[in-house]
């Protein structure tokens, strides 16, 4: 590797070592760093603004801001209120079946949007049931953004990377259901399990505020009728293009602006009101984060470790898959999964080229790499693009999730994840085959 590549390398670890401490802002960190890599000729503008390898990743910053715009205006119709009181009263206001309730809702979500509209959508519900309860929102937080990556790994539109490998190994929606459905309604199960292990247990109960709860009317806390269903409508025809991105071949950033726009439109309410929940922080994080781990991407540094490794694979689809499955966790768990799987599927192409027709086997390649990416990205607070914006609605309202405190629940999540994985794809792609 050139000296600029030792030097990228050297970035962006200080970089991710200073953010692993938490002693400065994440967000300044993560944009000087970006600043650095250009400061030392690792990457360039043309790179950064307009290379779909090593840039900013455009499709996730304006589907992050059209979904926050969305949220913001249906938010001002009371909706969430309404949401938190009903499923405070389905679960008879019992912390851990409210946590069981949401984080099955946020999984089934995410299967059919993606996982960052669904943690938009489901974490301010959360906030407001945990105020009226008096319960700390941080447990359900983390539960549901899990649950998000989890189940998200289900479907070609639930998280980023589906979309990535489902265009490089021209694999559809059904595809993803028939291969990653059955073991992720496995995971989901198990995690429930372990949601009572990691946080339930330690869940207390108040039956004053739960009788309190209970008492109240749902559709009182309903302020604007008219907004809710004009922007509803919006909603739901920005769902329908998400499900339909095979067909329209719209992107889902796209889709996110023109629902944006649409909603303030149709909503007449002045601009700061809905301008107020777009977490720019959150935003500018990313962009920062995308122009370092897009300079060691342009500077060969992942292609150059992902070759070494699968130089040494030779015919062992065996080893490969399990390889690939357990290598994306870890690596999910240190770079963002969007760029990690930008880089690792043309490699997988390589190897064995577009899944269809493939033998289980060589096929099993490609459900490896989802799989490995999916899930590790539970791994850390930065392994995935759900837990950043959940970290930091957490941080905008008063409860501020560590890197630390996330960290040591996402590997035993991640761990025991993957753990099921790999018998999973051996029996299914090699002994069963």
């Amino acid at each position: 590797m050139s000296l600029t590549a030792w030097l990228a390398i050297a970035v962006f670890a200080t970089a991710y070592i200073v953010i692993v401490t938490e002693k400065f802002n994440r967000t300044l960190v993560a944009l000087l760093g970006a600043a650095a890599m250009v400061a030392i000729g690792s990457v360039r503008g043309h790179e950064i603004f307009f290379s779909e390898e090593t840039g900013i990743d455009w499709n996730v910053i304006f589907l992050l801001f059209g979904m926050m715009v969305i949220v913001g205006v249906l938010r001002q119709s009371g909706v969430f209120e309404f949401l938190a009181i009903w499923s405070a009263q389905r679960a008879r206001a019992r912390p851990f079946r409210m946590m069981v309730l949401l984080v099955v809702i946020t999984a089934l979500a995410s299967a059919l949007l993606d996982n960052v509209t669904t943690v938009l959508l489901i974490a301010p519900v959360t906030l407001l049931l945990c105020d009226r309860l008096a319960l700390d929102p941080v447990p359900f937080l983390l539960a549901e953004v899990m649950a998000s990556n989890i189940g998200g790994a289900s479907t070609l539109i639930g998280d980023p990377p589906n979309i990535i490998i489902g265009s490089r190994a021209d694999l559809g929606f059904n595809d993803f259901l028939v291969h990653m459905a059955p073991i992720v309604v496995v995971l989901m199960v198990v995690f429930v399990g372990l949601c009572w292990l990691l946080w339930g247990r330690r869940l207390r109960y108040d039956p004053e505020r739960a009788k309190a709860v209970m008492r109240l009317e749902p559709r009182e806390t309903i302020t604007d009728m008219r907004l809710l269903v004009r922007v509803g409508v919006v909603l739901i025809l920005v769902l329908v293009g998400f499900v339909t991105h095979a067909v329209t071949h719209l992107e889902p950033s796209v889709v996110a602006l023109l629902g944006a726009g649409a909603a303030v439109l149709v909503s007449g309410l002045p601009h700061p009101v809905y301008l107020e929940e777009i977490e720019w922080e959150t935003l500018l994080f990313f962009v920062g984060l995308f122009v370092m781990v897009g300079s060691l991407v342009h500077q060969g540094v992942i292609s150059e470790l992902a070759g070494t490794l699968t130089a040494r694979i030779g015919e062992d689809y065996a080893s490969a898959a399990m390889g690939l499955l357990v290598g994306s966790a870890v690596l999910s768990g240190i770079v963002d999964n969007i760029p990690y799987v930008a880089t690792m599927a043309p490699l997988v192409y390589e190897l064995v080229g577009p899944a269809p027709g493939l033998p289980p086997g060589q096929q099993s390649l490609w459900w490896s790499l989802a799989l490995g990416a999916d899930l590790g990205g539970n791994a850390t607070a930065i392994g995935a693009s759900a837990n950043v914006v959940v970290l930091g609605i957490a941080k905008r309202n008063g409860h501020p999730i560590s890197f630390w405190m996330f960290t040591k629940y996402g590997l035993v999540v991640t761990a025991v994840t993957i753990g099921l994985c790999i018998p999973y794809v051996l029996l299914r792609y090699f002994v069963l085959a």
